[in-house]
């Protein structure tokens, strides 16, 4: 069977890192997904595919384009590997870890099904997958999405049907597109791509330099998104803070209003969209670069137009390990920054990543990293030990640190940043905080609140007075027990 998330997202989850999904046809939360999805009047079943993307949230929106495509030329989706005619795996290929998971995938594809199609990041590397699965029925690289649908056309074509082969099909982007999160949440990308050349990443040789898109495709997709029952938008790309630059942010008209290509424009644009009981949806922003400009989205916060959420890569702290990853390595005015936008808005939340055990990190960088947290008050903190990723230049520093010493950071790290996440939540006992149902069961309800998002941040738990409640509902919660990352707490009417 093909399981919801991963164990190394479940494994992600727990340590507060961003996860790797692999998912399947969840037809209970995605009635698009159901096999009674086909074109009213066929007269022959049509072909079921299968699906496993891994990876990040960026990715997660790749394979749902994919699956959109494939819906709107009239596939269905299998739960399983039993019931598909052929399984795309949508790969990772950010660190050697994440491409040994996902050979892994494609191997298990194969033994389970037979008929595999490979695309994603890892799919660049098409003799690496070859050489490892050369049964493999095609390879393609990431955002190829014509070419695994010609592949799926080739491996498991339509049947050809005088009934159906004229009727209209919805086109992607229109409300009833696949999507691959639960009904209330959805992964909003604005753009592709990287201008950066940081020494650790090869994100930019695999998805190229930024591509943005139009302000006003990107509110048209939210306003799709909000209108088909979307609560919470959750912005992503690989640098949200450049969004529009190499468009040099020109503005573009929905609904007769002109939208820069400008992240702070688009997030308020975003945060005016309504539902037809004219609430509005949660807007999240992550992987936010700490660029000046980010100051003016803060007052945005106030206003209700974006959530009190910073998605930050800071990546690390230490000056000297900052310039040797090419990353700006200004800590000081980083702390300032933070500083006053926590002065303008008290109640933000911060989310970071950062990388230990980088080539010729020194014992002094890392306790100057551990003492940075602190001061910055990061409430959620992920975490990597350094890995060589070929094609990365950092691979060919200096002073590699021994992985027994890798680990040995890690572990303090988190130790580190658990404490400081539970000294955080204690102090919201006693609050009572907005929180958005995401699952109910016979036991309760859990949801989470402004300041986590979903997978990756903590968890609000209600226990009474819940069932009535379902995925998506919006309710305040008073907070009475918190834990190192989640929080219970009670309904108030």
């Amino acid at each position: 069977m093909l399981s919801v998330v991963s164990a190394a997202a479940r494994q992600a989850m727990a340590s507060q890192a961003p996860p790797r999904y692999s998912v399947a046809m969840n037809k209970d939360e995605n009635p698009a997904l159901s096999d009674s999805v086909v074109a009213e009047g066929a007269r022959r079943p049509p072909p079921k595919i299968g699906m496993v993307s891994l990876g990040c949230p960026k990715a997660l929106v790749d394979s749902e384009r994919i699956l959109s495509r494939l819906r709107a030329e009239g596939y269905v989706f299998a739960p399983d590997y039993a019931g598909a005619e052929a399984v795309i795996v949508n790969t990772c290929g950010f660190l050697d870890s994440a491409k040994e998971e996902s050979l892994d995938a494609i191997g298990e594809a194969i033994a389970e099904n037979g008929r595999v199609i490979v695309t994603g990041c890892l799919g660049e590397e098409a003799e690496t997958i070859r050489k490892a699965h050369p049964n493999v029925l095609a390879v393609t690289g990431s955002q190829a999405y014509e070419a695994v649908v010609a592949a799926v056309r080739e491996a498991a074509p339509i049947p050809a049907d005088p009934f159906t082969d004229l009727a209209p099909r919805a086109e992607p982007g229109e409300a009833s597109a696949v999507r691959l999160t639960p009904r209330h949440y959805a992964y909003l990308k604005i753009s592709e791509g990287c201008d950066h050349k940081c020494r650790f990443c090869i994100i930019p040789s695999m998805r190229g330099r930024l591509a943005s898109r139009s302000a006003a495709d990107v509110v048209a997709e939210g306003a799709r998104l909000v209108r088909a029952g979307v609560r919470e938008l959750l912005v992503i790309s690989q640098d949200t803070s450049a969004y529009g630059k190499d468009l040099g942010y020109a503005a573009s008209a929905f609904r007769g209003a002109e939208i820069r290509a400008h992240i702070v424009d688009l997030a308020r644009a975003l945060g005016g969209l309504r539902d037809e009981m004219e609430r509005p949806p949660w807007v999240r922003l992550h992987y936010v670069y700490p660029y000046p400009h980010v100051d003016d989205l803060i007052p945005l916060m106030s206003d209700g137009a974006v959530l009190p959420y910073l998605d930050i890569p800071f990546q690390h702290a230490s000056p000297k390990v900052l310039k040797s990853m090419r990353r700006p390595a200004d800590e000081a005015k980083t702390l300032d920054r933070i500083a006053a936008w926590r002065a303008a808005q008290p109640d933000l939340a911060l989310r970071s990543t950062f990388i230990v055990g980088f080539p010729g990190e020194t014992e002094a960088d890392f306790e100057h990293l551990l003492s940075w947290l602190t001061e910055a008050g990061i409430d959620r903190v992920g975490c990597f030990k350094y890995e060589n990723v070929a094609g990365a230049a950092a691979a060919e520093l200096p002073d590699h640190v021994p992985e027994p010493l890798k680990q040995e950071r890690w572990e303090r790290l988190m130790a580190h940043a658990r404490a400081l996440s539970e000294a955080r939540l204690k102090a919201k006992i006693g609050r009572t905080l907005d929180v958005i149902i995401d699952d109910v069961d016979e036991e309760g309800a859990s949801g989470r609140s402004r300041y986590d998002a979903p997978e990756v941040d903590g968890a609000v738990f209600i226990d009474s007075d819940y069932e009535d409640l379902s995925p998506g509902d919006v309710v305040s919660v008073e907070i009475d027990e918190a834990s190192d990352y989640d929080l219970w707490g009670g309904r108030v009417a």
